[in-house]
């Protein structure tokens, strides 16, 4: 990922980490697929020319998907709704490939977030609904980084008010994922940060009466 203006950049390829399966299309297709899932997602129309990618690396782990689906057909058995158990995608951004590609074997896990508006980090994880409001300040020219896209079942969702106190929200009894109440009709437009805290889900999974180390409903799938 690089912010974009009239700037040259190399020809995207493929690299397939140590591990993870192969997927029979070439790496023009994974890059135009995982780009598409990216601009899909923006908050701000303008982002549509912003930011250029030139390489996508398929990290998703055959074990990781299987528990995803296992997620799955536990909730769908306890009489979950078509639409709690779709399947969507959210997004992380590091600094270097080695950190996003470490994600991608270890998947994503609790204390991994300096964010605690939604949720307490120690029980949960944190991970942005939009790929252009990765991190709380304003993109600039010639900023690059590694951008995770993650598969993502949100589950039953509970809209909470953001607490900027000390005292965590803690995961919610019959839920699976916290989202903050939406802006007020009118009001302003966000600043970076406000955006960037505004459009994150906080995500858990409790079992066995206590928070999953790693949340089964989160697959780590494509780096770029």
């Amino acid at each position: 990922l690089r912010d974009a203006q009239r700037e040259s950049f190399p020809p995207f390829s493929l690299f397939l980490a140590p591990g993870f399966p192969a997927e029979a299309e070439d790496s023009r297709s994974l890059l135009q697929r995982a780009v598409s899932v990216l601009q899909g997602s923006y908050l701000d129309p303008a982002s549509q020319g912003g930011f250029q990618y030139s390489q996508a690396i398929l990290v998703e782990n055959d074990v990781f998907l299987s528990e995803l689906r296992a997620f799955a057909r536990a909730k769908e058995a306890a009489g979950y709704s078509r639409e709690e158990l779709e399947e969507t995608f959210a997004f992380l951004l590091f600094d270097t490939e080695e950190e996003a590609r470490k994600v991608g074997q270890t998947g994503l896990r609790v204390n991994s977030s300096s964010i605690s508006t939604l949720g307490d980090p120690a029980k949960g994880v944190y991970i942005s609904k939009h790929a252009d409001c990765l991190h709380p300040r304003p993109w600039h020219h010639g900023k690059s980084g590694y951008i995770l896209i993650c598969k993502l079942i949100k589950g039953k969702v509970r809209v909470i008010p953001e607490d900027y106190t000390t005292t965590y929200t803690c995961p919610s009894p019959g839920y699976d994922c916290h989202v903050a109440e939406s802006r007020r009709a009118g009001s302003a437009k966000p600043s970076p940060c406000q955006a960037f805290e505004q459009s994150q889900y906080y995500v858990y999974e409790v079992r066995g009466g206590s928070p999953a180390e790693r949340p089964r409903q989160v697959c780590p799938y494509i780096v770029l």
